[in-house]
């Protein structure tokens, strides 16, 4: 109970310390003008401030350090025999955190090229394998298990990009990416107590905790008082790096796990977030399809149909979250009945259906502005 209750006290400092700064923040961004511009692919018609992503990285490494000291002083840390691994995963995903968040500051105040940016989130993946995480098996799913370092190094590294690009992506309305951040770690976290893995359910809650305060600016707060922030990219990059951690974490099998084999960890990893990240798939093979760039943004993400659907922000906020809660429920559940593989191209093909039917809407509503138009 003892590691329960520091993490509780870690995840109420996340966020009284996310409660103070991020107010701060705003005061800073409104006295230099440091505003996200509207342009015709932002749904904002008013400039806001972006640099709410800030407050991250400095309360989640604050709140982790100095809560896990209580514990190694409480004699409640890990064991002896798991805490090198533990420091070296830690350490390095502190350094993989550093670069991003000096990249997305850059890239939210001047701008940053694509190319560099790819460049360091290559590096901050590297960073995993390095401290001895990868994927490693499969748990069955299209009939693979273990997989040799070879693979599952580079597999982890473009995991990893994949999974930090998504979040990025997905930001596209208030309060979706870190709304769908919030849930996958939630689960994360609910996971890790599970199976006393404590270090990482802090993580999980802590940085659950900065993301609240700012989830409040984002989604209720009020442009016309000046109290409305974006997180930017040094939130997405950071969110989508830590929950990248995770899924390779919760992924990779050792003998003694704890994790037992009637789950798939690939497969609860992905469910929760399989918005974001079947989303951004089918966004880049339709620019190719297309013969357009693939790294150039535009409209075509799962909230612009929404959007184009005729929803407002809020009810395609809540709508999207609904969408991904009831995935991520039915995967958990049908894995404990039915093959991975099964289960994997069942939610793809949903995916794909739900997709066809919002473009079917979608041109509908189109035609019938269209004769409304003519008819006028």
């Amino acid at each position: 109970m003892a590691n329960l209750y520091i993490i509780i006290s870690a995840f109420v400092s996340a966020v009284i310390l996310g409660r103070i700064i991020i107010p701060n923040i705003l005061i800073i961004s409104l006295r230099k003008r440091l505003f996200d511009v509207p342009d015709e692919r932002k749904v904002h018609k008013r400039p806001i401030p972006r640099l709410g992503g800030v407050t991250f990285f400095p309360v989640i490494l604050f709140s982790l350090c100095v809560f896990t000291a209580v514990r190694l002083m409480t004699g409640h840390g890990p064991a002896d025999t798991s805490t090198t691994d533990l420091v070296c995963e830690f350490l390095f995903l502190t350094g993989g955190l550093t670069l991003l968040y000096i990249v997305g500051i850059a890239d939210d105040l001047i701008g940053v090229r694509y190319r560099k940016k790819f460049l360091v989130q290559i590096i901050s993946a590297a960073m995993f394998p390095l401290s001895g995480l990868y994927i490693n098996n499969f748990y069955g799913l299209f009939g693979i298990y273990l997989i040799p370092a070879e693979v599952g190094i580079p597999l982890t590294m473009l995991l990893v990009v994949f999974i930090t690009n998504a979040i990025n992506l997905i930001d596209g309305i208030d309060g979706l990416a870190s709304g769908l951040s919030m849930v996958a770690l939630l689960v994360f976290g609910v996971l890790f107590v599970h199976f006393r893995m404590w270090s990482y359910a802090m993580l999980a809650f802590v940085t659950v905790g900065v993301i609240i305060p700012f989830f409040s600016y984002n989604v209720f707060g009020s442009a016309d008082l000046g109290r409305k922030i974006f997180m930017g990219d040094t939130g997405s990059l950071t969110l989508g790096y830590i929950l990248s951690f995770f899924v390779i974490k919760y992924c990779m099998y050792e003998p003694d796990m704890l994790l037992t084999m009637k789950t798939s960890p690939v497969l609860v990893s992905f469910s929760v977030l399989m918005v974001p990240c079947l989303d951004v798939i089918r966004v880049v093979l339709r620019r190719a399809r297309n013969k357009r760039a693939l790294f150039m943004p535009d409209k075509t993400h799962i909230h612009h149909k929404f959007l184009a659907m005729g929803f407002s922000p809020r009810r395609a906020l809540v709508t999207i979250q609904l969408m991904s809660a009831c995935f991520c429920a039915f995967t958990i559940v049908a894995i404990l009945y039915m093959n991975n593989t099964l289960v994997f191209v069942i939610d793809v093909v949903v995916w794909t259906l739900l997709n066809l039917w919002f473009d079917h809407v979608i041109n509908r509503k189109m035609k019938n502005e269209e004769l409304r138009m003519n008819n006028e």
